[in-house]
């Protein structure tokens, strides 16, 4: 028991440093800033959608996305990224307003010995594909996917902030489907341990660190992309490593959140969701052994050891008998970090407009990740990893060597 009291006191004490610290990644207080005026002069935005086999998705998207009040030039490239469902055609077929030039076109496979990723790859044919639209230095590349869905007015604010902070990516979370059961339980979770694992306003520190971005909704300025996107041709979580790279060359980033850019993607059952956070956990943890075993052990330590400490605590106290003071301290401080994580979950829950008496079953969704993430290590040993789509890439696998047949043909996932 003394073992477990010192145990939860510790916990209780991360939680203490995560709430007062870890750059307030609980708060949900990172938005799209004011600007005091707009830019005299709007720069042209060059709009890239990859798609593969998004034929449903796309006659929801992007027509507001074509339709964005926007003052500058704005032209949509579409990259069908072999897709089996018509998604070209689909696209092609989008009503568009006048002046609002939509591109659609056919993905390839990279070059024979280049190493892309697959929906890196499609944004760099996208990225080609803007030159006859020649969004000058200052100029910029809107990144976008196939099941966002863009406010009328939100490009405007975009580039509104870009321009007025002077940065050179400026990129948004966008709001996630929280309609199904289980979209409630696991979508909120993740944007929060995406933003335990990158604090946003640490992000936004010009020169600090740490560096992400939202795959949704990244406004890149052109000239950060003068070298193309091959310095993260291999990068299979892009948004983040797009973050990096722009921070690498000195640029200003932001990252934030917003109710104007929503994803429709709709996520029926936990199977899905599953898929979601499967495809790609093991990659954040960059295929390491001991880096998943430290993060299983972190999560079961900051999450599930505080409440199971408040039961074992409370029960030894109410059987009796031995030292209570051991008992008292493992539930005192299991309760203090069970509620001081249920209460860094509150704002994450009012954003998605979820009742609060969800925060504390924290503990239990976190468990759910934590099996998640295990199951992400076992499919890329299995030979599944990254599976997206219906396509798996196995650049990463044991043995596999480019151009090896069954790899990946580096389209979109």
């Amino acid at each position: 028991m003394l073992g477990l009291s010192i145990a939860c006191t510790l916990a209780a004490v991360a939680w203490i440093y995560l709430l007062a610290g870890h750059g307030g990644y609980w708060r949900t207080s990172q938005w799209l800033p004011r600007v005091a005026a707009e830019p005299d002069v709007w720069p042209d935005v060059v709009a890239v959608v990859p798609a593969r086999n998004e034929a449903a998705m796309l006659p929801v998207t992007l027509p507001p996305l074509l339709g964005q009040d926007y003052p500058g030039s704005l032209a949509v490239i579409v990259v069908d990224d072999g897709s089996s469902d018509g998604t070209g055609q689909v696209a092609a077929r989008i009503a568009r307003p006048p002046g609002r030039p939509l591109r659609v076109i056919a993905g390839t496979r990279p070059p024979d010995g280049e190493r892309w990723a697959g929906k890196v790859w499609a944004m760099a044919q996208g990225l080609a594909a803007a030159g006859p639209f020649a969004p000058g230095p200052d100029g910029y590349l809107l990144f976008t996917d196939a099941d966002i869905a863009w406010e009328t007015h939100h490009l405007r604010r975009l580039v509104a902030a870009a321009e007025g902070d002077d940065r050179d990516l400026v990129s948004q979370m966008a709001l996630l489907r929280a309609t199904a059961r289980w979209e409630r339980v696991v979508v909120p979770a993740f944007v929060y341990f995406f933003a335990q694992l990158y604090p946003f306003r640490r992000v936004n520190v010009p020169g600090s660190r740490t560096a992400a971005a939202a795959g949704g909704c990244m406004l890149v300025r052109r000239r950060a992309l003068a070298g193309g996107l091959a310095p993260i041709s291999d990068a299979l979580i892009d948004d983040v490593a797009m973050g990096r790279m722009v921070k690498r060359q000195r640029g200003r980033t932001w990252l934030g959140l917003t109710r104007q850019v929503v994803s429709v993607r709709p996520y029926p059952g936990l199977a899905s969701l599953w898929q979601m956070v499967a495809r790609s956990a093991y990659t954040q943890l960059r295929y390491s052994p001991a880096v998943l075993a430290a993060t299983l052990a972190g999560l079961l330590f900051l999450y599930l050891l505080p409440p199971a400490g408040a039961a074992i605590g409370l029960v030894a106290l109410l059987a009796g008998g031995g030292e209570p003071g051991p008992a008292a301290l493992a539930a005192g401080a299991g309760l203090a970090g069970w509620a001081l994580m249920s209460l860094s979950y509150l704002p994450m829950l009012r954003l998605y407009g979820l009742s609060p008496l969800r925060a504390p079953g924290l503990p239990l969704i976190a468990l759910l990740y934590a099996v998640m993430t295990a199951d992400s290590a076992r499919r890329h040993y299995a030979g599944r990893g990254a599976e997206w789509r219906g396509r798996t890439n196995r650049t990463r696998l044991p043995g596999f060597r480019p151009g090896r047949a069954g790899g990946d043909d580096g389209r979109c996932r």
